[in-house]
């Protein structure tokens, strides 16, 4: 694996601050019964690092202390930490929005049966990934027989009532491109998406997530392999766009990592790059029981121009189309 954060650091990103922090994205751990290749995080079925009982337990204290609105819960497969369940009963209890960032194939694993129906009674909402509509694509990007795993996976959450018209279950799903090269525009690419799935295999949803591949972990490995890092760099520097500044999710959302160590976001957690909360050189999710983050500094590097290139990526998808309800999720 080559380490990319030597390639991004020194960079000449626009400075920007934290506003008023709205969701708490939280990683329960980078095991993952998966290991696909655009995957920022490098999970896989052999990692080993969860977050311990003792940690989860300030989650919900630090909910109720900054009026968080959105528990945002991933991994690796948020799923397999022994203490997910508790945790979404705590949130849910609270009234905090809770976010489950599924890879769909988890709802089949031995261990994890009535976890589809829980998701449902819990009314948590689902962001689902599934890069393309094509079972070729989908199996070379995570795997041979992970397209079809993923259908059936769609069709039990459908057949209970996630991503119909009404019922207040939402079922989001989220594109990541093949390659070094930026996402198609959103709205049309949904429109695929909904033809392409209802027409085949009957299944509906809510939203299209398109995402920006960042160049940091696996995916940026592959590129520094392939010698085409700083071209990637570059396509994403020229398609900066000033105005996606405004909303890129860091400004609302901070990062939790398996130890409880804070970060501006995922891909800075995935660098090592701790986030500046009070006067802590490496601040920690209790310190968020006193300390508002508000209008602190947000560590930038060469990856965060890929949040701002073309229509904006972050993890309610493009900036530009992003509903209110789905931005910095």
């Amino acid at each position: 694996m080559h380490e990319t954060l030597p390639l991004l650091a020194a960079t000449r990103f626009p400075p920007i601050t934290r506003g008023r922090l709205e969701t708490l994205q939280v990683n329960l751990g980078y095991r993952c019964n998966q290991s696909c290749l655009h995957c920022h995080v490098n999970a896989s079925p052999q990692r080993t690092e969860t977050m311990e009982g003792e940690t989860i337990a300030l989650i919900p204290q630090v909910l109720r202390a900054r009026g968080i609105t959105t528990l945002d819960l991933t991994g690796g497969a948020p799923e397999l930490n022994v203490h997910f369940r508790g945790l979404v009963r705590q949130a849910r209890a609270l009234g905090v929005r809770v976010i489950d960032r599924c890879n769909l194939t988890i709802l089949q694993e031995p261990g994890q049966e009535g976890l589809a129906e829980f998701l449902a009674e819990q009314d948590v909402e689902i962001v689902a990934s599934l890069p393309c509509y094509s079972v070729a694509n989908v199996d070379r990007q995570r795997g041979e027989g992970v397209f079809d795993r993923s259908i059936a996976a769609l069709r039990q959450l459908n057949a209970l009532g996630y991503g119909q018209e009404g019922s207040g279950r939402v079922l989001n799903l989220v594109y990541n491109p093949q390659g070094p090269v930026l996402p198609p525009p959103q709205g049309p690419l949904q429109a695929d998406y909904k033809r392409e799935l209802h027409q085949h295999f009957g299944i509906v949803f809510n939203q299209l997530y398109a995402l920006t591949n960042m160049p940091i972990q696996r995916f940026g490995s592959t590129l520094v392999s392939k010698g085409t890092f700083q071209g990637y760099l570059q396509l994403l520097k020229d398609a900066y766009q000033p105005h996606n500044l405004a909303t890129v999710m860091c400004r609302t959302l901070i990062s939790v990592d398996w130890q409880g160590d804070l970060h501006d976001c995922d891909f800075n957690q995935m660098l090592g790059l701790p986030a500046r909360v009070g006067s802590a050189p490496r601040a920690h999710l209790r310190d968020l029981l006193a300390v508002d983050p508000q209008g602190q500094p947000i560590r930038v590097a060469d990856h965060c121009w890929g949040c701002t290139a073309g229509q904006g990526s972050s993890c309610g998808g493009a900036l530009e189309e992003a509903a209110p309800t789905a931005q910095a999720a």
